[in-house]
């Protein structure tokens, strides 16, 4: 063999090397990336069952309910974006922060029939934070502009359309007047 045919071998091997670890770094980080969804999207196009995903939105007032299971709290609740409510099922202690018509972000797998498994519950922590994702869905779905102040209770969602929201921000200052 000649030193070239050798040093075209190496260039092939080292290659060959690269590209074999490039594809398990990318298929190790495949299998672990957490996606947000809203609920309209969940509705829209539910993940597959084994898929983990973050679920963002508010919770809905009055749907709090609490049972206890195997000596084990359970909460069940419904998470909406204004369009659309998924039922969300947490076994475990609720974070203090959780409240009704407040944001949250769940993280878990939604079931055959449409309900949210959660294991994990993330609850915002002070009056004017909201998840990146929860005020990208409000605002995509026209329900708020954040020029003229804070969301929108959750409460109010169900009623209000993109043209109120058009509306109110049409007669409003940017500074929220």
């Amino acid at each position: 063999m000649t030193r070239k045919s050798r040093r075209l071998w190496l260039v092939v091997a080292c290659m060959i090397g690269l590209g074999s670890a490039a594809a398990l770094t990318l298929s190790a980080f495949s299998s672990n990336i957490v996606f947000f969804m809203a609920p309209s999207q969940v509705q829209a196009k539910p993940p597959p069952a084994d898929r983990t995903i973050r679920l963002g939105g508010m919770v809905v007032a009055g749907s709090v309910r609490r049972e206890t299971v195997k000596d084990s709290p359970v909460a069940i609740f419904d998470v909406t974006d204004g369009q659309a409510a998924v039922t969300v099922r947490y076994e475990g202690i609720l974070p203090d922060l959780f409240r009704e018509g407040q944001s949250v972000v769940a993280v878990g797998t939604v079931n055959r029939d449409g309900t949210f498994r959660a294991s994990e519950v993330l609850a915002k922590h002070d009056e004017t934070y909201m998840p990146k994702e929860v005020a990208e869905e409000l605002r995509r779905s026209g329900k708020w502009d954040p020029r003229f102040g804070k969301a929108p209770d959750a409460a109010s969602w169900n009623t209000m359309t993109a043209s109120d929201a058009a509306k109110k921000t049409a007669t409003q200052t940017p500074d929220g007047n």
